[in-house]
Protein backbone atom coordinates (compact mmCIF):
# COMPACT_ATOMS: atom_id res chain seq x y z
CA UNK A 1 0.00 0.00 0.00
CA UNK A 2 3.01 2.48 0.86
CA UNK A 3 4.59 4.17 0.07
CA UNK A 4 2.63 6.57 -2.45
CA UNK A 5 4.12 8.91 -4.61
CA UNK A 6 2.88 13.00 -4.65
CA UNK A 7 2.41 13.70 -8.04
CA UNK A 8 3.94 17.34 -9.44
CA UNK A 9 6.86 17.82 -7.54
CA UNK A 10 10.30 18.16 -8.96
CA UNK A 11 12.65 15.71 -6.23
CA UNK A 12 10.79 12.28 -5.86
CA UNK A 13 8.04 12.70 -3.41
CA UNK A 14 7.05 9.43 -1.67
CA UNK A 15 4.51 9.24 1.40
CA UNK A 16 3.42 7.01 3.96
CA UNK A 17 0.05 8.03 4.08
CA UNK A 18 -2.81 8.50 1.82
CA UNK A 19 -2.43 12.36 0.17
CA UNK A 20 -6.50 12.82 0.63
CA UNK A 21 -5.55 12.50 4.79
CA UNK A 22 -2.90 15.68 4.96
CA UNK A 23 -4.11 18.81 4.88
CA UNK A 24 -4.10 20.96 1.92
CA UNK A 25 -1.61 23.32 4.25
CA UNK A 26 0.83 20.28 4.23
CA UNK A 27 0.66 19.47 1.06
CA UNK A 28 1.31 22.97 -0.28
CA UNK A 29 4.56 22.74 2.21
CA UNK A 30 5.42 19.55 0.71
CA UNK A 31 5.71 20.49 -2.94
CA UNK A 32 7.23 23.57 -2.08
CA UNK A 33 10.15 22.21 -0.52
CA UNK A 34 10.37 19.78 -3.29
CA UNK A 35 10.62 21.98 -5.43
CA UNK A 36 13.78 24.10 -4.59
CA UNK A 37 16.84 23.03 -6.91
CA UNK A 38 18.87 21.39 -3.95
CA UNK A 39 16.57 19.32 -3.00
CA UNK A 40 17.40 15.62 -4.40
CA UNK A 41 14.15 14.02 -3.00
CA UNK A 42 11.46 13.74 0.11
CA UNK A 43 9.84 11.42 1.97
CA UNK A 44 6.63 11.89 4.01
CA UNK A 45 5.90 10.19 7.47
CA UNK A 46 2.33 8.98 8.43
CA UNK A 47 2.70 11.13 11.15
CA UNK A 48 2.55 14.20 8.69
CA UNK A 49 1.45 17.31 10.04
CA UNK A 50 1.97 21.16 8.42
CA UNK A 51 4.81 23.14 10.50
CA UNK A 52 6.50 26.45 10.52
CA UNK A 53 8.23 26.56 6.80
CA UNK A 54 8.90 22.41 6.70
CA UNK A 55 6.42 20.14 7.00
CA UNK A 56 6.54 18.23 10.16
CA UNK A 57 7.03 14.34 9.49
CA UNK A 58 9.53 15.09 6.56
CA UNK A 59 12.73 13.94 5.85
CA UNK A 60 14.81 15.51 3.00
CA UNK A 61 17.56 14.88 1.61
CA UNK A 62 19.60 17.89 -0.51
CA UNK A 63 22.67 18.41 -2.13
CA UNK A 64 24.80 20.80 -0.72
CA UNK A 65 22.74 22.42 1.14
CA UNK A 66 20.29 22.42 4.05
CA UNK A 67 17.12 24.35 4.85
CA UNK A 68 17.24 25.44 8.49
CA UNK A 69 13.16 25.24 8.85
CA UNK A 70 13.71 21.66 7.64
CA UNK A 71 15.48 21.21 11.29
CA UNK A 72 12.73 23.37 13.32
CA UNK A 73 13.49 25.63 15.60
CA UNK A 74 13.55 23.11 18.76
CA UNK A 75 16.89 21.69 17.48
CA UNK A 76 17.84 17.81 18.43
CA UNK A 77 14.41 17.74 19.92
CA UNK A 78 13.78 13.90 20.81
CA UNK A 79 13.01 11.03 23.04
CA UNK A 80 14.77 8.38 25.42
CA UNK A 81 13.73 5.95 27.09
CA UNK A 82 14.77 3.03 29.68
CA UNK A 83 13.55 -0.69 30.68
CA UNK A 84 13.67 -1.13 34.61
CA UNK A 85 13.35 -4.51 36.22
CA UNK A 86 10.84 -3.42 37.98
CA UNK A 87 6.92 -4.95 37.54
CA UNK A 88 3.82 -2.83 37.95
CA UNK A 89 3.35 -4.84 40.85
CA UNK A 90 5.95 -3.13 42.54
CA UNK A 91 4.85 0.24 41.71
CA UNK A 92 4.01 2.33 45.03
CA UNK A 93 -0.10 2.33 45.77
CA UNK A 94 0.22 5.73 45.15
CA UNK A 95 1.52 7.08 41.54
CA UNK A 96 0.19 10.51 42.56
CA UNK A 97 3.06 10.62 44.96
CA UNK A 98 5.16 9.21 42.30
CA UNK A 99 4.27 11.94 39.53
CA UNK A 100 4.75 14.55 42.32
CA UNK A 101 8.72 12.87 43.01
CA UNK A 102 9.06 13.43 39.12
CA UNK A 103 7.86 16.96 39.23
CA UNK A 104 10.14 18.07 42.45
CA UNK A 105 13.44 16.67 40.52
CA UNK A 106 12.45 18.31 37.04
CA UNK A 107 11.45 21.55 36.25
CA UNK A 108 8.69 21.71 33.38
CA UNK A 109 7.25 24.44 31.46
CA UNK A 110 8.92 27.92 31.93
CA UNK A 111 10.81 26.70 35.39
CA UNK A 112 14.52 26.09 35.57
CA UNK A 113 16.85 24.52 38.06
CA UNK A 114 17.94 27.80 40.40
CA UNK A 115 21.28 26.77 40.17
CA UNK A 116 22.99 24.95 37.03
CA UNK A 117 23.17 21.24 38.45
CA UNK A 118 26.78 19.53 39.47
CA UNK A 119 26.50 16.96 36.14
CA UNK A 120 29.89 15.05 37.75
CA UNK A 121 27.27 14.24 40.56
CA UNK A 122 24.71 12.71 38.47
CA UNK A 123 25.34 9.39 36.52
CA UNK A 124 24.74 10.36 33.03
CA UNK A 125 25.02 8.89 30.09
CA UNK A 126 23.21 8.72 26.69
CA UNK A 127 23.79 9.25 23.35
CA UNK A 128 25.09 12.75 22.71
CA UNK A 129 27.06 13.18 25.47
CA UNK A 130 30.63 12.81 23.84
CA UNK A 131 33.09 15.17 25.78
CA UNK A 132 33.54 16.60 29.30
CA UNK A 133 31.15 19.09 30.43
CA UNK A 134 33.54 21.99 30.70
CA UNK A 135 35.21 21.73 26.98
CA UNK A 136 31.15 21.50 26.53
CA UNK A 137 30.62 24.61 28.15
CA UNK A 138 33.46 26.47 26.84
CA UNK A 139 32.45 26.03 23.17
CA UNK A 140 29.09 27.77 24.12
CA UNK A 141 31.35 31.05 23.48
CA UNK A 142 31.93 30.01 19.58
CA UNK A 143 28.36 29.50 19.34
CA UNK A 144 26.27 33.22 17.36
CA UNK A 145 26.76 36.50 19.30
CA UNK A 146 23.55 36.53 19.83
CA UNK A 147 22.71 34.06 22.13
CA UNK A 148 26.29 34.91 24.46
CA UNK A 149 23.99 36.76 27.38
CA UNK A 150 22.05 33.17 27.21
CA UNK A 151 24.76 30.97 28.78
CA UNK A 152 23.53 30.96 32.76
CA UNK A 153 20.38 30.44 31.55
CA UNK A 154 21.13 27.89 29.53
CA UNK A 155 23.21 26.46 31.89
CA UNK A 156 20.50 26.12 34.35
CA UNK A 157 17.88 24.80 31.73
CA UNK A 158 19.86 21.62 31.36
CA UNK A 159 17.25 19.22 32.94
CA UNK A 160 14.39 21.02 32.69
CA UNK A 161 11.25 19.40 30.42
CA UNK A 162 9.60 22.61 28.88
CA UNK A 163 5.96 22.44 27.88
CA UNK A 164 3.98 21.94 24.89
CA UNK A 165 4.20 18.38 23.76
CA UNK A 166 6.99 17.69 25.60
CA UNK A 167 6.77 14.79 28.44
CA UNK A 168 7.86 12.38 31.03
CA UNK A 169 6.16 9.46 31.48
CA UNK A 170 6.10 6.29 33.73
CA UNK A 171 4.96 3.16 31.47
CA UNK A 172 3.95 -0.55 31.57
CA UNK A 173 4.95 -2.78 28.27
CA UNK A 174 2.36 -6.12 27.64
CA UNK A 175 4.91 -8.37 29.75
CA UNK A 176 4.14 -5.56 32.73
CA UNK A 177 7.68 -4.41 32.82
CA UNK A 178 7.86 -0.43 33.73
CA UNK A 179 9.48 2.06 31.38
CA UNK A 180 10.67 5.25 32.07
CA UNK A 181 10.58 7.61 28.54
CA UNK A 182 10.50 11.03 28.02
CA UNK A 183 10.23 13.62 25.14
CA UNK A 184 12.20 17.30 25.16
CA UNK A 185 14.72 18.94 23.14
CA UNK A 186 17.05 21.77 22.86
CA UNK A 187 14.82 24.36 25.51
CA UNK A 188 15.40 28.10 24.65
CA UNK A 189 18.60 27.84 23.71
CA UNK A 190 18.16 25.58 20.15
CA UNK A 191 15.06 27.87 19.42
CA UNK A 192 17.04 30.77 19.70
CA UNK A 193 20.11 29.51 17.49
CA UNK A 194 17.43 28.52 15.49
CA UNK A 195 15.62 31.96 14.88
CA UNK A 196 18.51 34.00 14.35
CA UNK A 197 20.33 31.38 11.87
CA UNK A 198 16.84 31.68 9.23
CA UNK A 199 16.66 35.22 9.84
CA UNK A 200 20.61 35.12 8.33
CA UNK A 201 19.36 32.59 5.32
CA UNK A 202 16.37 34.62 4.51
CA UNK A 203 18.95 37.76 3.59
CA UNK A 204 21.08 35.94 1.55
CA UNK A 205 20.65 36.64 -1.79
CA UNK A 206 20.11 33.08 -3.56
CA UNK A 207 17.01 33.19 -1.57
CA UNK A 208 15.41 36.09 -2.75
CA UNK A 209 13.16 34.54 -5.22
CA UNK A 210 11.60 31.69 -2.89
CA UNK A 211 7.84 30.65 -3.12
CA UNK A 212 8.17 31.05 0.83
CA UNK A 213 11.15 32.05 2.25
CA UNK A 214 10.26 30.56 5.56
CA UNK A 215 12.30 27.54 3.59
CA UNK A 216 15.81 30.03 3.18
CA UNK A 217 18.44 27.39 2.58
CA UNK A 218 22.18 28.23 3.54
CA UNK A 219 25.19 26.51 0.74
CA UNK A 220 27.68 24.44 1.18
CA UNK A 221 31.52 26.02 1.61
CA UNK A 222 29.93 29.41 2.74
CA UNK A 223 30.50 30.64 5.91
CA UNK A 224 27.20 31.28 6.96
CA UNK A 225 26.61 27.08 6.15
CA UNK A 226 29.67 26.85 8.38
CA UNK A 227 28.35 29.01 11.31
CA UNK A 228 24.82 26.94 11.50
CA UNK A 229 26.29 23.68 11.14
CA UNK A 230 28.94 24.43 13.93
CA UNK A 231 25.77 26.22 16.51
CA UNK A 232 23.43 23.16 15.02
CA UNK A 233 25.74 20.69 15.65
CA UNK A 234 26.35 21.99 20.01
CA UNK A 235 22.51 22.20 19.74
CA UNK A 236 22.10 18.44 19.18
CA UNK A 237 24.25 17.82 21.91
CA UNK A 238 22.71 20.22 24.50
CA UNK A 239 19.48 18.18 23.44
CA UNK A 240 20.55 14.56 23.81
CA UNK A 241 22.52 16.06 27.36
CA UNK A 242 19.41 17.46 28.21
CA UNK A 243 17.73 14.66 28.10
CA UNK A 244 20.12 12.59 29.68
CA UNK A 245 20.20 14.56 33.02
CA UNK A 246 16.65 14.28 32.98
CA UNK A 247 17.01 10.52 32.93
CA UNK A 248 19.09 10.99 35.49
CA UNK A 249 17.20 12.87 37.92
CA UNK A 250 13.80 10.66 37.08
CA UNK A 251 15.82 7.50 38.16
CA UNK A 252 16.47 8.87 41.09
CA UNK A 253 13.48 9.83 41.69
CA UNK A 254 12.09 6.19 40.69
CA UNK A 255 14.71 4.73 42.99
CA UNK A 256 13.54 7.11 45.65
CA UNK A 257 9.98 6.04 45.26
CA UNK A 258 10.91 2.41 45.58
CA UNK A 259 13.39 2.23 48.99
CA UNK A 260 12.78 -1.43 50.04
CA UNK A 261 14.40 -2.66 46.83
CA UNK A 262 17.09 -2.15 44.56
CA UNK A 263 16.31 -0.74 41.02
CA UNK A 264 18.06 -1.74 37.76
CA UNK A 265 18.04 -0.06 34.40
CA UNK A 266 19.05 -1.13 31.34
CA UNK A 267 21.16 1.09 28.44
CA UNK A 268 18.89 3.51 27.68
CA UNK A 269 17.34 4.05 24.33
CA UNK A 270 17.62 7.88 22.90
CA UNK A 271 17.03 9.39 19.31
CA UNK A 272 16.92 12.60 17.48
CA UNK A 273 13.58 13.31 15.62
CA UNK A 274 14.55 17.41 14.79
CA UNK A 275 18.06 17.15 13.24
CA UNK A 276 20.71 17.45 10.14
CA UNK A 277 22.71 13.96 9.37
CA UNK A 278 25.24 13.60 6.67
CA UNK A 279 24.27 10.31 4.83
CA UNK A 280 24.70 8.55 1.51
CA UNK A 281 21.66 8.11 -0.07
CA UNK A 282 21.34 6.76 -3.68
CA UNK A 283 25.02 6.34 -3.85
CA UNK A 284 25.51 10.40 -3.13
CA UNK A 285 27.01 11.89 0.26
CA UNK A 286 24.26 14.31 1.24
CA UNK A 287 22.42 16.51 3.82
CA UNK A 288 19.08 15.13 5.41
CA UNK A 289 17.00 16.92 7.70
CA UNK A 290 14.57 15.17 9.63
CA UNK A 291 11.64 17.49 11.10
CA UNK A 292 9.39 15.09 12.84
CA UNK A 293 11.21 12.09 12.03
CA UNK A 294 13.58 9.29 13.47
CA UNK A 295 16.33 7.55 11.73
CA UNK A 296 15.18 3.76 11.16
CA UNK A 297 18.43 2.13 9.21
CA UNK A 298 18.74 -1.53 10.13
CA UNK A 299 18.94 -2.83 13.82
CA UNK A 300 18.61 1.10 14.77
CA UNK A 301 16.09 1.34 18.28
CA UNK A 302 13.88 4.19 17.91
CA UNK A 303 10.59 5.27 19.69
CA UNK A 304 7.62 6.56 18.78
CA UNK A 305 5.15 8.03 21.19
CA UNK A 306 1.60 8.66 21.31
CA UNK A 307 -0.50 11.30 22.84
CA UNK A 308 -0.97 11.26 26.41
CA UNK A 309 -2.86 8.60 27.89
CA UNK A 310 -2.37 5.84 24.35
CA UNK A 311 -0.05 4.15 24.55
CA UNK A 312 3.87 4.05 23.15
CA UNK A 313 6.45 2.20 20.97
CA UNK A 314 9.26 0.82 21.07
CA UNK A 315 10.92 0.24 17.32
CA UNK A 316 13.67 -1.29 15.49
CA UNK A 317 14.37 0.01 12.26
CA UNK A 318 14.56 -2.28 8.95
CA UNK A 319 16.78 -0.48 6.65
CA UNK A 320 14.74 0.98 4.23
CA UNK A 321 16.59 2.97 1.56
CA UNK A 322 13.22 4.17 0.41
CA UNK A 323 12.82 5.79 3.16
CA UNK A 324 15.92 7.31 3.53
CA UNK A 325 16.52 4.94 6.69
CA UNK A 326 13.42 6.71 8.56
CA UNK A 327 10.47 6.11 10.38
CA UNK A 328 7.54 8.89 12.56
CA UNK A 329 8.56 10.50 15.11
CA UNK A 330 5.41 9.67 16.81
CA UNK A 331 1.24 10.15 15.96
CA UNK A 332 1.30 13.80 14.94
CA UNK A 333 -1.16 16.55 15.39
CA UNK A 334 -4.93 16.41 13.08
CA UNK A 335 -5.98 19.72 14.72
CA UNK A 336 -3.77 22.74 16.06
CA UNK A 337 -3.52 23.28 19.56
CA UNK A 338 -5.97 26.88 19.29
CA UNK A 339 -8.72 24.57 17.76
CA UNK A 340 -8.22 21.87 20.22
CA UNK A 341 -8.46 24.33 23.16
CA UNK A 342 -11.59 25.62 21.15
CA UNK A 343 -13.33 21.96 20.85
CA UNK A 344 -12.37 19.97 23.85
CA UNK A 345 -13.11 20.51 27.68
CA UNK A 346 -11.63 19.44 31.07
CA UNK A 347 -14.13 17.01 31.55
CA UNK A 348 -13.21 15.66 27.38
CA UNK A 349 -9.40 15.10 29.05
CA UNK A 350 -10.36 13.73 31.97
CA UNK A 351 -12.15 10.80 29.90
CA UNK A 352 -9.68 10.27 27.43
CA UNK A 353 -6.83 10.17 29.86
CA UNK A 354 -8.51 7.64 32.58
CA UNK A 355 -6.35 5.38 34.12
CA UNK A 356 -3.17 7.75 33.74
CA UNK A 357 -2.07 9.59 36.69
CA UNK A 358 -1.73 13.21 34.94
CA UNK A 359 -2.38 16.93 34.97
CA UNK A 360 -6.23 17.13 34.01
CA UNK A 361 -6.65 20.66 33.68
CA UNK A 362 -7.48 23.42 30.91
CA UNK A 363 -3.39 24.18 31.07
CA UNK A 364 -3.27 20.73 28.80
CA UNK A 365 -6.39 20.41 26.87
CA UNK A 366 -3.98 21.11 23.35
CA UNK A 367 -2.39 17.90 24.58
CA UNK A 368 -5.61 15.70 24.77
CA UNK A 369 -5.58 12.79 23.00
CA UNK A 370 -8.32 12.94 20.23
CA UNK A 371 -5.93 16.26 19.05
CA UNK A 372 -3.41 13.62 17.76
CA UNK A 373 -3.55 10.83 15.26
CA UNK A 374 -4.71 7.17 16.02
CA UNK A 375 -1.07 5.52 17.20
CA UNK A 376 -2.09 2.45 15.81
CA UNK A 377 -2.48 3.43 12.42
CA UNK A 378 0.25 5.03 12.23
CA UNK A 379 2.38 2.48 13.47
CA UNK A 380 0.55 0.15 10.99
CA UNK A 381 1.42 2.26 7.81
CA UNK A 382 5.04 1.95 8.74
CA UNK A 383 5.14 -1.87 8.99
CA UNK A 384 8.59 -1.86 6.18
CA UNK A 385 9.89 0.54 7.91
CA UNK A 386 10.18 -0.65 11.80
CA UNK A 387 9.42 -3.35 13.40
CA UNK A 388 7.76 -3.59 16.95
CA UNK A 389 9.94 -4.65 19.85
CA UNK A 390 7.66 -3.30 22.57
CA UNK A 391 3.98 -1.76 23.30
CA UNK A 392 3.88 0.47 26.19
CA UNK A 393 0.91 2.41 27.75
CA UNK A 394 1.29 5.29 30.13
CA UNK A 395 0.49 5.14 33.83
CA UNK A 396 2.00 8.81 35.16
CA UNK A 397 2.40 11.54 32.27
CA UNK A 398 4.25 14.69 33.38
CA UNK A 399 3.64 17.28 31.17
CA UNK A 400 4.38 21.13 31.72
Amino acid sequence: MFPVTLEGTAAPTLMWAEERSIEPAALAQLRTMADLPWVHGVRVMPDVHVGKGATVGSVIAMRQAVAPAAVGVDIGCGMTAVRTDVTADDLPDSLRSLRARIERAVPVGFAMHENSLDTGALSVSGAGVHKGWTRFWQEFRDLHPGVQSRESKAMKQIGTLGGGNHFIEVCLSDAEEVWLMLHSGSRNIGKELAERHIAVARTLQHNQRLVDRDLAVFLAGTPEMDAYRHDLSWAQEYAARNRAVMLALIMQAFRDALPTRPVRFDDPISCHHNYVSEEVVDGETMLVTRKGAIRAGKGDLGLIPGSMGTGSYVVRGLGSELSFNSASHGAGRTMSRTKAKKRFTVDDLRRQTSGVESRKDAGVIDEIPAAYKDIEQVIDAQADLVEVVAHLRQVVCVKG
